[in-house]
């Protein structure tokens, strides 16, 4: 029997390596090293094939790396993600897995002005609150795409970042600080930095047949 793979257009090893250990990542970014600006635009350069709704190409990118903008953005990340962290350090247990992410995500918070790099992808085009819920899967499928794509291609030149949203609890200050227009609207901040070692492995999750329901929800055997 022919070797199903034999005829695929990719290393599916190395491909596969990629997409399961590009991580969210946090206590390993190095602080100390620089990112060079050719590298962010060869990852968003490749993160402009990802698809838009009606093609419409709206994405948008701010980097920042001026270190009293980046303070400023802490502060407003810090202001943003407070009560959030605290109630989580009350009620998780610590030893846990969330309890993990919990304490790196505070970490993060308090040190994230240091991250040399904070990358805030927006998208052209303002949504009301009153939005039908079809508008806000396309306006967010028109920018998550091209997000991953960024990071995937951070991960195979060696840098890291998590996606956050902190900062979006004071969405206009950010745009007063960076001069962003009103009709462009910020979905994430991603701080960047080369990583310390490139040594990511994947999570642990459940195994794909548990969460996937064929034809009827339900029922979990294809067919």
């Amino acid at each position: 029997m022919a070797d199903p793979t034999s005829s695929t257009p990719f290393d599916l090893a190395e491909t596969d390596r990629l997409l399961s250990t590009t991580r969210a990542v946090r206590k390993r970014l190095d602080l100390g090293r620089p990112v060079e600006p050719e590298v962010l635009l060869d990852c968003i350069r490749l993160s402009q094939q990802a698809p838009t709704g009606s093609n419409n190409q709206g994405w948008r990118w701010m980097i920042v790396t001026d270190p009293g903008k980046r303070a400023a953005l802490a502060e407003l990340y810090r202001a943003g993600g407070a009560a959030y962290l605290e109630r989580q350090r009350q009620t998780i247990d610590a030893e846990s897995q969330i309890g993990r992410v919990m304490d790196s995500a505070t970490w993060l918070a308090q040190n994230i002005e240091h991250v040399p790099v904070h990358v805030i992808p927006c998208i052209k085009g303002r949504l009301g609150s009153d939005a039908p819920a079809m508008a806000w899967a396309a306006q967010m499928g028109s920018i998550f795409p091209a997000v991953w794509s960024f990071q995937l291609a951070l991960r195979a030149r060696g840098l890291g970042s998590v996606i956050t949203s902190f900062h979006l609890a004071s969405e206009r200050q950010v745009a007063e600080l960076l001069d962003i227009p009103d009709d462009v609207m910020q979905v994430a901040l991603l701080p960047v930095a080369y990583t310390k070692g490139t040594d990511f492995r994947p999570a642990h999750r459940p195994p794909p047949e548990r969460i996937t329901h064929w034809d009827s929800w339900g029922n979990k055997r294809q067919g």
